[in-house]
């Protein structure tokens, strides 16, 4: 069996054999070899009976191999503050946030439930994400594509950043990926068939996208044109199919708008504060950078693909807005997706991000492949299809490169020094008290980044950029704490954060105070080294 988990059967009599292995002479062998192989695993996936074990195999390969490739060239720095950041909001489930819904918490709180504490586990996480997103996105395709158009198709969207590198930050960009693609999924299937469990399905995977980030109303404000435009709007609407969408999201929405009005909507404070009031010109500014890079994302795949099929004018109109009522429904879908934020950005003067395209392309292979004008030969898919599994097999090789360009460009504490502080921070407080560390407080990304290496994984808290609550100065005082701040002065926030943590740790049990030189290392070249304070603060009754 090959790497793609597709049965091997023999390619023929070989040249020559060296005990029992084929002799290959020449790269002319190596070439018919590997497509011997392509042709196989084309082969296969367009087999009913071999198709979804083989597609699963790509794709499970896939996630390992772009693991494997954050792995090394992440391997100089920690894990991203948006995703350190989950995992301490993790240590406290509720149903929302203070800035974003609740459910890439969630799943980073369910995920190390498992799996180990570790950055390979985190981007196995982001991986996993994606395969997720390919084989729904392989599932929609299905309905439009058929033979090699299908696996070309697939093999299309791995070469978009946003299915490899962007996704390996797991945050609330990454985590809407599969809910988008499963709503676009399940709301084709409703509009198509009017079936209550798919109608059902619908309205699940859009609460849970919104759950995810309330751009997700982009998504369903965009399906909704799309059901509206299409000829079969009547039909449907007459049916019970959008009725049970709406109530089931509605309902599985609920607990989280209960929240929403309890907590003053703050989640809508902070991404106005971000986002929100800007001016016309930096609005347009910002929709004309959308679009553009959102071109960019798709430009080589995209590129590539049109130069090697070469179509007409009338096949090009065709893909972009089709003739048929069942290609013109994921056109539409995929168009008002898309192009919707432009539209209504300067309306309500936003200011847009190229990268909230992201969750919107997983209907591009059908609107690239589906029209009948085009002629997908086998060379073609071979090319295609040999590309995509070689792209990530040259990423890995070049991967120990990337990681020490990144060591060399000094990047932030927060990103180069969590894991290397989280050992003074907890030998320290051994050094303080025998009770477990329960709370951590630092500045910036290194509250979040730090707690997520230290052992005993402590509530992450913010008393140093912020004023304690009576609630959290009784907490300190009960179970001790750990401050940390930057203590030379160049560094940003050095001056506040030491002010703080001092007249914090006068107003508890005395501690112990020490500085600390911190310096990452990677395939033995010295980083930048940062000098930190460290003061610990043992509960009331601890040992000082």
């Amino acid at each position: 069996m090959d790497l793609t988990g597709v049965p091997c059967h023999s390619l023929g009599t070989p040249r020559g054999t060296v005990h029992g292995v084929p002799a290959m002479s020449s790269m002319t062998d190596v070439g018919l070899y590997g497509r011997g192989r392509i042709e196989r695993l084309l082969d296969a996936v367009a087999d009913p009976a071999r198709r979804e074990p083989a597609v699963i195999g790509l794709l499970a390969a896939y996630v390992v191999s772009w693991t494997f490739y954050a792995v090394l060239a992440k391997g100089s720095q920690d894990i991203h503050p948006d995703m350190s950041e989950q995992f301490a909001l993790g240590q406290s489930l509720a149903w929302g946030y203070s800035k974003h819904p609740p459910l890439a918490v969630w799943i980073v709180r369910a995920w190390f439930a498992v799996l180990p504490t570790a950055d390979w586990a985190f981007y196995l996480l982001a991986a996993a994400s994606i395969g997720v997103t390919l084989w729904i996105a392989w599932h929609l395709a299905g309905r439009y594509l058929h033979g090699d158009r299908r696996i070309v198709g697939l093999a299309l969207l791995t070469f978009v950043p946003f299915f490899n590198f962007h996704a390996l930050k797991f945050n609330a960009n990454t985590v809407l990926m599969p809910f988008w693609a499963a709503t676009t999924l399940a709301f084709i299937r409703s509009y198509e068939t009017r079936a209550a469990l798919p109608s059902a399905l619908a309205g699940l995977a859009a609460a849970a996208a919104m759950y995810g980030k309330y751009w997700s109303i982009v998504l369903l404000l965009g399906l909704g044109v799309a059901a509206v435009a299409h000829p079969g709007r009547a039909a449907y609407f007459r049916s019970s199919a959008p009725w049970i969408t709406v109530a089931v999201g509605a309902l599985a929405l609920a607990p989280h708008l209960v929240w929403l009005a309890a907590h003053d909507f703050s989640p809508f404070s902070y991404a106005l504060l971000l986002h929100g009031a800007a001016s016309r010109a930096s609005t347009l500014q910002s929709v004309l950078g959308y679009l553009a890079g959102g071109v960019a994302y798709v430009a080589l795949p995209v590129g590539a693909l049109l130069l090697a099929l070469r179509p007409s004018a009338a096949a090009l109109r065709d893909m972009a807005w089709p003739t048929s009522p069942e290609r013109r429904l994921a056109a539409a879908a995929f168009w008002a997706v898309l192009l919707l934020p432009a539209v209504l950005a300067p309306l309500a003067r936003v200011q847009l991000v190229s990268l909230w395209s992201m969750s919107a392309w997983t209907l591009l292979p059908v609107m690239l492949l589906s029209s009948p004008m085009l002629a997908v030969s086998r060379a073609v898919a071979l090319r295609i299809v040999a590309l995509a599994i070689a792209f990530p097999l040259l990423m890995i090789a070049i991967a120990p490169a990337i990681a020490l360009y990144v060591h060399r460009m000094h990047p932030p504490p927060g990103a180069a020094q969590s894991s290397v502080l989280a050992g003074e921070v907890e030998r320290v407080w051994r050094e303080t008290s025998d009770a477990p560390l329960r709370l951590f407080s630092s500045i910036d990304e290194l509250t979040d980044g730090v707690v997520f290496y230290l052992r005993a994984h402590p509530s992450a808290v913010h008393v140093l950029d912020s004023k304690a609550s009576p609630a959290l100065e009784e907490r300190i005082a009960r179970e001790g704490i750990v401050l940390l701040c930057p203590a030379d002065a160049h560094q940003p926030g050095a001056a506040w954060c030491g002010q703080a943590a001092g007249s914090l740790a006068g107003r508890h049990a005395a501690g112990r105070r020490v500085e600390v030189e911190a310096v990452r290392r990677y395939l033995g070249v010295k980083g930048e080294p940062t000098r930190y304070l460290i003061i610990s603060i043992p509960p009331a009754q601890g040992r000082p």
